[in-house]
């Protein structure tokens, strides 16, 4: 459904940190840039995701109620994007990862902020 997501950030060195780490959990290589216009950008056959400094040269500010999930391709992937999110400066929230039973189905699941305050999660989808 989507082609890319690009988030703000404040900091894009330290928010390239930390996807580099949470994303390269999830088997994605390092996010390449900056681009012309600061952005680093993490591509996939799936899509792309980038962060970078608002474009409007406001401050960057997270979406209240926004999360953002990347695809994790088994359930040892999504804590491995937990820890390696947190030891990259994010933050964890919510439940602890782990499975949750609900009108979805069985989903393996793992919450973060990241250093710029967004909601990022990592999403496995058993059989």
């Amino acid at each position: 459904m989507f082609t890319h997501v690009v988030l703000g950030s404040n900091d894009p060195e330290a928010a390239r940190r930390f996807y580099d780490a949470a994303l390269g959990a999830l088997g994605l290589p390092p996010g390449q840039g900056p681009d012309q216009k600061g952005r680093f950008w993490w591509r996939t056959e799936r899509g792309a995701f980038a962060v970078g400094k608002p474009i409007d040269g406001e401050a960057a500010c997270h979406a209240n109620g926004g999360t953002i999930g990347f695809f994790a391709a088994t359930p040892e992937m999504v804590q491995a994007f937990h820890d390696a999110g947190v030891a990259a400066g994010g933050r964890a929230i919510e439940d602890p990862p782990g499975e949750r039973i609900g009108p979805f189905g069985r989903l393996v699941l793992a919450y973060l902020r990241d250093p710029d305050g967004n909601k990022v999660c990592a999403l496995h989808r058993p059989a």
